[in-house]
């Protein structure tokens, strides 16, 4: 018997500036239909100075169960939320909101999303001891919180910033190490996992060679860019036998929580929703 709350309208959005490169409709779209449930998940462009309103808006109007943030929000929602919870607390960033008696609550999914991912395509992935992150961004923040908390020994940040990858270290304490360009070479010697959250390699643009052959055996390189799917770092380490994921798995897997927030069901990520999500990308993978 499905609960009797399916049968009003439930409504959800994603709210971005620029909003019309995002995919999560489809995915929230797919999972709507799949579940039969009345609802709808909306693309919202809001511009930075019209965030704090639409906020406002959406605490008072009830209009929507809650909602998605990307760039530029993010932190901003974060600080705007009532009951932020310790995960986007720890990263000054909210990419979930959903109302919870009458309180506005907050967290973030991505690094959920990116461990998620690594989890269904690799199991026993985080028995590694070492990683090296390639950026030191938005993204790689929530995914070096997700490692530190899965227990690995060393974290290694290498960024063309080092000060920004020493925010990061400062931020997340130990095992993070932060690192300048010129360590990447001697830091993959003997590292188990390598993660790209940088935009090298995205729409076609270059990335540079990296000596992934000096990586265990068993190491994982895994890309958070999904246009390509199959980017030039992932070309390079299965050039050399090693196993990759693609980033496309981390975008599905991040919207599970959301999903589940405000429409009452937990979905699955197949390999159905996978190839939809392909086919409007027009990867051929």
């Amino acid at each position: 018997m499905h609960d009797s709350r399916e049968t009003f309208s439930l409504r959800a959005f994603v709210a971005g500036y620029p909003i019309k490169h995002s995919r999560s409709p489809l995915i929230h779209g797919f999972w709507l239909k799949q579940f039969g449930l009345t609802g709808s998940y909306e693309k919202v462009e809001v511009a930075p100075e019209d965030f704090a309103g639409f906020v406002q808006r959406l605490k008072m109007e009830g209009t929507y169960r809650g909602g998605n943030t990307t760039i530029p929000h993010k932190e901003e929602a974060f600080r705007l939320a009532d009951r932020p919870d310790v995960i986007c607390e720890e990263l000054g960033a909210a990419n979930t909101l959903w109302m919870e008696d009458g309180a506005l609550c907050a967290t973030n999914t991505d690094g959920f999303g990116f461990t998620a991912n690594l989890d269904a395509s690799h199991q026993a992935w985080d028995r590694v001891d070492v990683a090296v992150v390639l950026g030191a961004g938005g993204a790689s923040r929530a995914i070096v919180q997700a490692l530190r908390d899965r227990g690995l020994a060393e974290i290694h940040v290498v960024n063309r910033s080092v000060a920004r990858a020493q925010e990061l270290a400062d931020r997340f304490g130990r095992p993070l190490r932060a690192h300048g360009l010129a360590a990447l070479p001697e830091l993959l010697q003997g590292a188990g996992l390598f993660v790209n959250t940088s935009s090298l390699g995205m729409d076609g643009t270059p990335a540079p060679d990296l000596p992934f052959a000096g990586m265990r055996p068993d190491a994982l390189v895994a890309d958070i860019v999904y246009v390509p799917l199959k980017t030039p770092f992932m070309r390079q380490a299965e050039s050399v036998g090693l196993a990759t994921v693609d980033g496309l798995g981390m975008l599905l897997h991040q919207a599970v929580p959301g999903f589940e927030k405000w429409f009452g069901r937990r979905p699955e990520v197949t390999p159905e929703l996978r190839n939809l999500v392909l086919a409007d990308i027009g990867d051929p993978a």
